[in-house]
C-alpha cells in the first residue's frame, strides 16, 4: 500500500499539490512548516495529511479549494459571551466543523459539525453558538417518560428517543421542533415499522472506585447490560437502565466477576457389553 501511495503522490501531484501563490514547495505542510504532505487512506476514504502525524494533525480534502486555506488552528469567528472562550471554524478530515476553546489536560473541547448544504464561510457567531449547544433537549416523552433530543447526524437532522432515531424535514427543525411534533414523528416512524434500537452506550456511570476505567450501561442485542472492562453483567428485565446507580452497577459487576463457570459433570461410560456366544445348532437324529 505504501508503494502505491508513493506512486500516486507523483502521478497526481499537479492535481493534489498545486504550487502555492507566490511560489514555494507544493508539498510543504502549512501548519508545521517542516512536514511533507502526502496522500493517505482513512476509514472514510482518502485525504491529504502531514508526514509529522501525530505531532502535526493538519489534514485537508483531496481536492484543494477554499476549505484548504483554513489553518490548522482554525479561523476565529468570535468569543462565547458566557465563557470568553474562542469560537473557531476548522477543517477536518470529514468536513468543516466548529470548536469552542482548546483542549485542556487532554480533554477534548466542544465541537459541532457544520450541516451539509451550509456555506461554512457564512456562519456567524450566533449560529455557531447554536450549533455548539447541540444536542438540544426537546422534552420528555409523555408515554415513556424518557428524553427526546434533536441534533445533526451523518444523514442530516434527526430526533432521538430511547434508541430510536427519526429524521426531521429541515435543518431549522433541530432548533424549533416542539414536543408534540416530535412525539408525532416518532409515532409515524413506529407505525411504519422502522424502529430500531441502536447499540451503544446508554449511560456513563463514572469511574470504578477500584480503578480500571469507567462503568457504562450498554444497549445490547438481547437487552441492556453493564460493561466494565471485559466484564459484562446483564440487567434484570425489571431494572430500568436509565435509573441504575453506580453502586448497583458495582454490585452486578462484583457478582459477575465472582462467578465461576459451572463445569458439566462428565457422564460415566456404560461398561461395554460382552459379545454373546453363538448358540450351537441342535442336532436332529435320523430316528426323530
Amino acid at each position: 500500500i505504501t508503494n502505491v501511495l508513493d506512486a500516486l503522490n507523483v502521478i497526481l501531484a499537479p492535481h493534489i499539490f498545486p504550487t502555492p501563490e507566490g511560489g514555494g514547495e507544493p508539498r510543504a505542510c502549512p501548519s508545521c512548516a517542516n512536514g511533507q504532505l502526502s496522500l493517505k487512506l482513512g476509514k472514510f476514504g482518502s485525504f491529504i495529511g502531514c508526514s509529522n502525524y501525530p505531532d502535526c494533525k493538519f489534514t485537508r480534502p483531496m481536492t484543494p479549494g477554499s476549505e484548504a486555506a483554513v489553518p490548522a488552528d482554525g479561523i476565529e469567528i468570535g468569543a462565547d459571551p458566557e465563557t470568553g472562550e474562542k469560537v473557531t471554524r476548522r477543517q477536518g478530515r470529514f468536513g468543516p466543523y466548529l470548536q469552542l476553546g482548546e483542549a485542556v489536560d487532554g480533554e477534548k473541547p466542544r465541537r459541532a459539525s457544520i450541516p451539509k448544504g451550509t456555506n461554512p464561510e457564512s456562519i456567524g457567531l450566533e449560529e455557531a453558538l447554536k450549533l455548539l449547544s447541540l444536542p438540544r433537549e426537546v422534552g420528555i416523552h409523555p408515554e415513556s417518560g424518557k428524553e427526546i433530543v434533536a441534533n445533526f447526524g451523518r444523514f442530516g437532522p434527526f430526533i432521538l428517543h430511547d434508541g430510536t432515531y427519526a429524521n426531521l424535514d429541515s435543518a431549522e427543525e433541530v432548533f424549533t421542533v416542539g414536543i408534540n411534533r416530535a412525539v408525532d414523528i416518532l409515532a409515524e416512524k413506529k407505525a411504519r415499522g422502522f424502529t430500531r434500537a441502536r447499540p451503544g452506550a446508554l449511560k456513563d456511570l463514572g469511574a470504578h472506585p477500584a480503578g480500571g476505567g469507567s462503568i457504562q450501561v450498554m444497549a445490547g442485542r438481547y437487552g441492556p447490560y453493564v460493561k466494565f472492562g471485559k466484564i459484562n453483567a446483564t440487567l434484570a428485565k425489571e431494572t430500568d437502565p436509565q435509573t441504575l446507580t453506580l453502586d448497583q452497577a458495582i454490585a452486578l459487576i462484583a457478582a459477575k466477576d465472582g462467578k465461576e463457570p459451572v463445569k458439566k459433570k462428565a457422564r460415566k461410560k456404560a461398561p461395554a457389553k460382552k459379545a454373546a456366544k453363538p448358540k450351537k445348532p441342535k442336532v436332529i437324529s435320523a430316528s426323530a
